[in-house]
């Protein structure tokens, strides 16, 4: 995992939608599984939400917190 992968998703803002200016990290888990089941957007964003994804899913949302501004 490259960690400034990490470092610049745990401080993405959400850009569009009904979550759009929040951080990835504060999004619902069930609007990432939603995005998982109909597909991730492609480029940069897609592999960051995926990333929140996987975070969230196995439950490690603790060891990201410190990384947001």
């Amino acid at each position: 995992m490259d960690s400034q992968l990490l470092l610049s998703a745990a401080q993405q803002v959400m850009p569009f939608g009904k979550y759009a200016g929040s951080k990835l990290i504060d999004l619902p888990e069930p609007y990432l599984v939603w995005f998982h089941s109909k597909g991730f957007p492609k480029g940069k964003l897609g592999e960051q939400l995926a990333l929140m994804y996987e975070i969230k899913l196995n439950g490690l949302e603790k060891l990201i917190r410190p990384l947001v501004n």
